[in-house]
């Protein structure tokens, strides 16, 4: 890659890093405030996020149709500052309705944000950087994340409504200073439609449906660790508290020293496939690694988690370079916006549906959940080889798919 071509490159992984920092600190302490400041039941927030990622997952695919219509850059932008006025409206909710009115603005923004710039990146790059440069995105959100939870620690510290209302403005202007970042980016051109065809041709497109479904199955892993494995070392193990924080810290800094390093091992969407079907087997393991850890002394406990964890955030940075190469490839060029718009509402489907079936399932039933869950990530991972080669064999010349 020139200079001249890793300068966009350069901006959003910027871009990524400036939101997920604001993130970060919303997500560390939003749920407080909701509970503490304004008044809302557990319950009432959870029922509002899941609703909000609900109405994410919908909204994905038209707002990335307008993109490809009329412009990536042009609508990642808007949908940027659309998040940062979605988040200034938190500080005023005090009803559950209004939080849920909140939480759908917020997840049809987030969720289209991240579409449009999966298409944004699929117009700016060529075709064999795209996963590589994909991957570089990952690791500035990681990074981001870790920085902004850190500063979100310190609003749990003071614990005061002003404090967490200074987080929501800093996620803001977060987004803010996104929305200027991809600004700088190169224009992109809006695509021409196609005579006589359907103006959301992703929901005819079965093949990649299935690929977007193991693909949300998959990434029933985001939830497992936020979620299920702190549940899980609170509740079923005799390791330390402070394991759960070890675990994060772990996940954040492999993921950021070595996603790039894995990315750039694909070298076609037969082996993004494979690396998918060995991120099942290194899930599987997990899980089972997991589910040892009941019942044992604290430091054997805390040891057997480590291995868990590292299992695990391998098999995470597989499934995640697999599948990024695999969502690009198998869309048609000039629908890149809709396309990915549908394949990431495997994220918001898995944080919608993950934390109450997970916790359920996982720590509720124990070892038979941990070896069912590892079953399905296996068999999610297996199928996916067929997937793809189904889909490649439905694409048309029309398409311009960028398989290589």
């Amino acid at each position: 890659m020139t200079l001249t071509q890793d300068r966009p490159a350069r901006l959003l992984a910027a871009a990524q890093l400036a939101g997920s920092l604001g993130d970060g600190a919303f997500l560390t302490c939003s749920v407080l405030f909701f509970t503490r400041v304004a008044g809302l039941t557990p319950a009432q927030v959870g029922l509002g996020l899941t609703l909000g990622w609900a109405v994410g997952s919908v909204a994905g695919v038209p707002l990335g149709h307008l993109a490809d219509r009329h412009g990536a850059r042009g609508c990642a932008i808007l949908l940027a500052l659309a998040t940062s006025a979605s988040i200034l409206v938190f500080p005023f909710v005090r009803t559950p309705l209004l939080f849920a009115l909140a939480a759908c603005l917020y997840g049809s923004c987030q969720t289209s944000l991240a579409a449009v710039r999966q298409a944004l990146l699929a117009a700016l790059a060529d075709p064999d950087r795209r996963t590589r440069i994909r991957a570089r995105l990952q690791s500035a959100g990681n990074a981001g994340l870790a920085v902004g939870a850190g500063l979100g620690g310190l609003a749990l510290s003071a614990d005061t409504a002003s404090a967490y209302v200074i987080v929501f403005a800093l996620d803001a202007a977060a987004f803010v200073v996104t929305a200027v970042l991809m600004l700088s980016l190169p224009p992109v051109a809006a695509s021409v439609p196609r005579a006589g065809e359907p103006k959301l041709a992703v929901l005819r497109d079965r093949p990649y449906a299935l690929v977007t479904l193991l693909n949300a199955v998959l990434l029933l892993r985001m939830p497992l660790l936020s979620v299920a494995i702190p549940l899980w070392i609170v509740e079923r193990t005799a390791a330390p508290g402070w394991t759960v924080s070890a675990l994060f810290v772990l996940n954040t800094v492999v993921v950021v020293l070595l996603q790039v390093r894995v990315a750039g091992r694909l070298a076609s969407i037969g082996a993004a496939a494979r690396m998918v079907r060995r991120s099942g087997v290194l899930l599987l393991v997990s899980c089972v690694a997991f589910a040892l850890a009941a019942g044992t002394s604290p430091w054997t406990a805390f040891a057997v988690l480590v291995v868990g964890a590292l299992v695990q955030v391998f098999g995470e940075m597989l499934q995640s370079a697999g599948t990024w190469d695999i969502g690009f490839a198998l869309a048609p060029a000039d629908r890149q916006g809709q396309y990915q718009g549908f394949f990431g509402t495997g994220v918001s489907v898995a944080r919608a549906v993950g934390p109450v079936l997970l916790s359920t399932v996982v720590v509720g039933w124990g070892l038979p959940g941990w070896l069912l869950l590892g079953a399905v990530f296996l068999a999610a991972g297996a199928a996916m080889d067929p997937a793809v080669r189904w889909a490649q064999a439905a694409r048309t010349p029309a398409d311009a798919v960028a398989v290589r």
